[in-house]
């Protein structure tokens, strides 16, 4: 039987087979031994141990699309990224970090800005104008007076997408208004195991519709980018592209190079200030870390 891992609890693993329901897995042996693990997003293969209770035995995962750590999840379309604008004020800094990972997994990133009803036009602008104008698709809602979530809806039909952001920013309440049975579906899981309320400890796969996905993952507060280099960092700041070319040097990573088309463009107000500083805070981060940020 064949289904997809919608959740993953302590070694235990959740498996959507569709109209047959959902199983309680555990992965077998050899999964540990190749150094190879079963991730939320995954589509494998199981045997039914016990049709009556749901218990199962992951057989073999079938190859992925893509996979991510931190968030840990496999076969995603698109991110979702959400911050507020304001209580708590963003850490933009952290936002690239989530992008640069993003753009490393070749996954498109969609950010959200929530708490628009609380916040003042200048906040909003200047938060469209830094990530608008580099390429990225930005939307505004409020989850309070549910503006803007039709909108969201329509972004994510038809894919799989991983929605992340820090705590606090109201992700869990747009998640429940995109799929209102988000909260029962998973409280169904965690009753079998006796796991408690629904928090996001760890990422699971929620479904909105047909073929319509959402991962919900944990809040984070940090991120891991493994194997990056700090000299391959601007390659994932897409708005530095069109610009390379004018750089004097070959190789220039827009910092102290003399000449440099990137910070030409950023003295000219074409490249977001705000977006400029990030990259040269988290260029320092990996000079100074062995093992990426």
């Amino acid at each position: 039987m064949r289904g997809r891992i919608v959740k993953g609890i302590a070694g235990f693993y959740y498996v959507d087979t569709g109209k047959n329901g959902i199983y309680e897995c555990k992965a077998k042996g050899i999964f540990r031994k190749d150094k190879q693990k079963p991730l939320v997003g995954d589509y494998v293969e199981l045997a039914v141990l016990d049709q009556e209770t749901g218990i199962g035995n992951i057989e073999a995962i079938l190859p992925r699309k893509n996979d991510l750590i931190r968030p840990n999840v496999a076969n995603v379309d698109q991110a979702l990224v959400i911050f507020a604008i304001t209580r708590p004020k963003p850490n933009l800094n952290l936002l690239d970090r989530f992008l640069v990972t993003m753009e490393k997994a070749q996954i498109e990133s969609v950010i959200c800005f929530n708490k628009k009803d609380i916040a003042s036009e200048e906040e909003q602008e200047l938060l469209r104008k830094s990530y608008g104008q580099c390429g990225y698709e930005v939307h505004f809602l409020s989850a309070v007076l549910e503006e803007g979530i039709d909108e969201l809806r329509q972004l994510l039909k038809g894919r799989t997408t991983v929605v992340a952001g820090p705590s606090g920013v109201g992700k869990s309440s747009i998640i429940n208004l995109l799929q209102p049975l988000a909260g029962m579906e998973t409280g169904s899981i965690s009753e079998k195991v006796d796991r408690g309320k629904h928090t996001t400890r760890h990422s699971e796969l929620i479904r909105v519709e047909e073929d319509t996905y959402i991962v919900d993952t944990p809040g984070f507060s940090s991120l891991f980018m493994k194997k990056l280099k700090k000299e391959d960092l601007r390659d994932y700041y897409r708005e530095f592209i069109q610009y390379e070319p004018e750089c004097r040097f070959q190789g220039c990573v827009h910092i102290h190079e003399p000449d440099c088309g990137v910070k030409n463009a950023l003295e000219q107000g074409k490249i977001s200030s705000l977006r400029y500083e990030n990259y040269v805070t988290l260029y320092e981060d990996l000079k100074n870390q062995k093992n990426g940020f």
